[in-house]
């Protein structure tokens, strides 16, 4: 039988997350945390909860979309500019901090806590992770479209991505502006 469960976090308890990520940002801008140990930190959480049996819809969702940002700082063809590869990574440096609300072991609860706070990135890095989405599609589309119109072997990927990757790029950052002028809550320090 299932249970719906349905949490409400205030605006302190939203200040006290935010608390704690201000505080890995500032390390990670500081230096005392690189952007290798971030997404090696991130990629163990990802392994450990995906080795979780049984672990909540709602925490595997989320951990999805923590995912998705490992791999826009990653993928060679999104080519983030360094500010946007920054900002990302300032986000998710708090799973590289060892110290969690929850510990991870608990089983079904363990990562609660880390997917409140990707639930609080996502809605800050909806631009990025939208316009990420799109670039994805668009690279498997047209991979697809090429392939089945047996266009031109020479052509390389770059030389079809880089129009489109610029385009969602400045989308990305149009974006982030009107969310950033239309005054929604900040949690974090860029």
């Amino acid at each position: 039988m299932a249970i719906e469960i349905s949490i409400e976090l205030s605006d302190q308890d939203i200040e006290h997350f935010a608390a704690m990520a201000r505080a890995v940002q500032q390390a990670f801008q500081g230096a005392r945390i690189d952007e290798k140990s971030i997404i090696n930190a991130t990629n163990q959480l990802l392994e450990k909860a995906s080795a979780q049996e049984n672990l909540p819809k709602y925490i595997a969702a989320r951990l999805t979309t923590l995912q998705i940002l490992v791999n826009m700082i990653q993928d060679k063809d999104w080519e983030l500019p360094d500010e946007d590869r920054k900002r990302i990574l300032s986000a998710i440096a708090y799973f590289e901090h060892p110290e969690d609300l929850i510990p991870d072991r608990i089983p079904g609860i363990g990562f609660l806590d880390d997917a409140i706070m990707i639930d609080l990135i996502e809605r800050e890095m909806e631009p990025e992770i939208s316009t990420y989405r799109e670039f994805c599609q668009y690279r498997i589309a047209e991979q697809q479209r090429r392939k089945n119109l047996d266009m031109n072997r020479e052509v390389k990927i770059e030389d079809w991505l880089a129009d489109k990757r610029a385009t969602l790029h400045s989308r990305m950052r149009k974006r982030r502006q009107q969310s950033m002028a239309a005054g929604r809550t900040r949690i974090y320090l860029w």
